[in-house]
């Protein structure tokens, strides 16, 4: 892999240089003092759920329920400019990292960058926004409405540990090259899901209880694909793509691209379009 990739970069530096162009080199970015910010928001005065929209760069960020308000929580880092702003309008409430002007190709070896936040009971709407981070959600037992999560290369674990306390319109996941694991999906009570990412390795688990019919379409590219579907869920699954390897546990029924299980209670309905890789339905 590696002699292939240097002749590339052999091209490019020399592309650069009869560009007569300037390529910053690896800095090191001065950290200050460690700071931890307390983050307290109190419930907006609205009857409807309420819009909450995190905005995180590179980092570690932790999300949990138990949370008496809206959100609780802290932010520890030691760069100035990384320290988040609250912005409250009405029953919109967007939390976001202060940014930092990169003037080259930054090391943060050095660097520390962590939210560990707490969500209320109330009904939400949630938009995460980030960059390449690592992160921990655990979304049982708040009243999730809608979920969106937009990131670039990351490493994720997302779990429903305990059923959602709302119906879920929309769960959206949108990622780079990354490893996301989500798990307890059916405890999200979701009527459609859309997951779409790069090359990377990725997991979606729909173990726990299914409370109604639920669609699911998944989009990725070259990637190691798997789907853990509990025997007795009635299921079908559509396969397209391009050069692509699927795996099925016994119990499934193959006709053309499409594969079954049968059982009883709501179904799940799967449609993943998989440039290349490897598919595993597991149990």
């Amino acid at each position: 892999m590696f002699r292939k990739i240097f002749p590339a970069m052999f091209i490019l530096a020399f592309l650069v240089t009869a560009c007569d162009l300037h390529i910053s080199l690896p800095i090191t970015l001065t950290p200050g003092p460690t700071v931890i910010d307390e983050i307290s928001v109190p419930l907006p005065d609205s009857a409807g759920p309420v819009d909450l929209s995190l905005a995180f760069g590179a980092g570690t960020l932790k999300l949990s329920p138990g949370a008496s308000t809206l959100v609780s929580g802290a932010a520890t880092y030691n760069i100035p400019d990384f320290k988040p702003t609250v912005t409250v309008n009405g029953s919109n409430v967007r939390i976001e990292q202060g940014n930092y002007k990169l003037t080259g190709i930054p090391d943060f070896s050095n660097i520390k960058n962590e939210w560990e936040l707490q969500l209320g009971a109330a009904p939400l709407d949630l938009t995460i926004e980030a960059g390449a981070y690592t992160a921990e959600y655990e979304f049982g037992g708040l009243a999730l409405t809608n979920l969106t999560v937009k990131d670039g290369a990351s490493k994720v674990e997302l779990a429903f540990s305990n059923p959602n306390q709302a119906e879920m319109g929309m769960l959206r996941y949108e990622t780079g090259a990354s490893n996301v694991t989500l798990s307890g999906l059916a405890n999200a009570n979701f009527a459609m899901l859309n997951f779409s990412g790069g090359a990377g390795n990725f997991t979606l688990d729909f173990s726990g209880e299914f409370k109604r019919d639920a669609s699911v379409s998944v989009e990725t590219g070259v990637s190691n694909m798997t789907l853990v579907i509990p025997a007795g869920v009635p299921a079908q699954l559509t396969v397209e793509g391009g050069l692509s390897n699927v795996s099925v546990p016994q119990g499934w029924a193959k006709n053309g691209n499409v594969y079954t299980q049968t059982g009883s209670g709501p179904a799940l309905t799967i449609l993943v379009e998989i440039g290349a890789g490897n598919l595993t339905v597991s149990r």
